[in-house]
């Protein structure tokens, strides 16, 4: 009985709680309205437990941190100005500090804001959740980034991301592994434009942004799941993954644990990690993988 009063509690508490002003130490969030409702990945930017939903829910977070495994959910999210970077917030959400070769964060850039560069022999995807960017370099002119569109920029590359109202990024970087003489391209696309590619014995599916050739290190996938379909494997493999769940909900195994994920969740998987998801809800699910690939892992 004082199980049910307590879910009782808590459901009451989520539909009476109210938006608050954003903290500098918390996610940004937009405003209920049509015209969000209308975003791509809204939910992304605008998630359902936003910090403000949980104000009177102290101490609650759905994050998780394990040895070989991370849940970072969106009102753990903690902004603070990037480096290098002008009038531009970050959250860091995977960094090698729990484990990983690479780091994956958010960029919430303002009016008239721009990118810095990455360190030496760093190379960098950007991938446009909401809002525009405008992407230019030395060697060719002026791209403008809009929503599900993305960049990949090469070790050393010389560019900058400009914003002249406001922009929501997700960046992945990692320290590139050489092969040789194989070098890697500026790569500029959008999600709508890659194939879909065959998927043996599973039922999603499945878009890679970047080529499959041994130059590149490392790749990202989008995946998408009608609700109902899950993974036919429940992979255990030496492959690294950072995720960010773009559109619906569904149900994450990582190791013996069992986690409710929706719109807006980022996932670290380490090697070797059991892993395996299934979608739930009324509408497609649609997530955001790194995968490290195309390296010897000695």
């Amino acid at each position: 009985m004082r199980s049910l009063h307590l879910f009782i509690f808590i459901i009451i508490s989520l539909v009476k709680a109210s938006e608050s002003d954003d903290g500098f130490c918390s996610a940004p969030s937009i405003a209920e309205s049509d015209e969000v409702s209308k975003l791509i990945y809204g939910k992304v930017t605008n998630p359902t437990l936003s910090p403000s939903h949980l104000q009177d829910l102290p101490g609650f977070t759905r994050s998780v941190y394990k040895r070989d495994h991370a849940l970072i959910t969106p009102e753990s999210h903690v902004y603070s100005p990037l480096p290098d970077w002008t009038n531009t917030l970050g959250a860091y959400l995977i960094t090698p500090a729990m484990g990983s070769h690479f780091v994956m964060y958010f960029a919430k850039m303002k009016e008239m804001s721009s990118s810095g560069l990455p360190p030496q022999d760093i190379e960098r995807l950007v991938f446009v959740i909401e809002g525009a960017v405008t992407l230019t370099n030395t060697s060719s002119s002026s791209k403008k980034l809009t929503v599900d569109s993305y960049a990949y920029l090469p070790p050393n590359f010389y560019h900058s991301l400009d914003c002249v109202e406001s922009a929501t990024l997700v960046v992945f970087e990692r320290r590139y592994a050489h092969l040789g003489s194989l070098t890697t391209e500026l790569i500029v696309g959008s999600t709508d434009k890659q194939p879909l590619l065959e998927t043996p014995g599973e039922v999603f599916e499945l878009r890679k942004l970047l080529p499959v050739s041994l130059a590149y290190d490392f790749n990202i996938h989008i995946m998408d799941f009608q609700p109902g379909e899950f993974l036919n494997v429940k992979e255990v493999h030496y492959n690294q993954h950072g995720l960010l769940l773009l559109e619906g909900q569904g149900i994450y195994r990582l190791g013996d644990n069992w986690y409710p994920v929706q719109a807006g969740d980022v996932i670290w998987m380490a090697p070797f990690v059991p892993q395996w998801y299934a979608a739930l809800g009324k509408t497609r699910s649609r997530y955001l993988l790194y995968k490290d690939v195309n390296r010897n892992p000695l």
